[in-house]
């Protein structure tokens, strides 16, 4: 479903690192564990930490990483969201994190990325409790809507 998603220039350039040995998995998750702990003691609350399954990652080849980087990173982010609608119909469940990009370097270490290969997204997969699924907290809309300019 995932392959599906618009992307720029109709290329897909992006790549999924799925990531089931459960070694792999805990080293990852140490990684996002670490850098969970430093966003909490700066004061957020995220959810609960779990162990990586599914990393996207965009093949950035020659593309210079300065300046906007939208055309780039927006055929990734579209593929993911739909993995993740995707895997909800299925019953499993996901959430959409960034938070081992802290350690960017290390995870791609880890698991034998080329240099050109950057990831863009971490999204563990589980089966769910349940199928009551609920609306997330959000801003209220008038904090983030704008008509006909700021």
């Amino acid at each position: 479903m995932a392959l599906q998603a618009p992307s720029g220039g109709n290329r897909q350039r992006w790549h999924w690192i799925v990531v089931t040995d459960p070694e792999l998995k805990a080293q990852v998750a140490s990684y996002y564990r670490r850098s969970h702990l430093a966003y909490r003691q700066a004061g957020a609350e995220p959810a609960d930490a779990a162990a990586a399954r599914v990393i996207g990652a965009i093949s950035t080849g020659d593309a210079e990483l300065s300046g906007n980087q939208a055309g780039l990173w927006g055929s990734l982010l579209p593929a993911a969201w739909s993995l993740a609608l995707a895997l909800r119909a299925r019953g499993l469940g996901t959430t959409w994190t960034t938070l081992h990009l802290r350690y960017e370097r290390e995870v791609a270490e880890l698991l034998g990325l080329p240099a050109d290969v950057r990831q863009g997204v971490l999204l563990p997969v589980a089966y769910t409790k349940g199928t009551d699924f609920r609306q997330g907290p959000r801003v209220d809309l008038d904090s983030v809507l704008h008509v006909n300019g700021w």
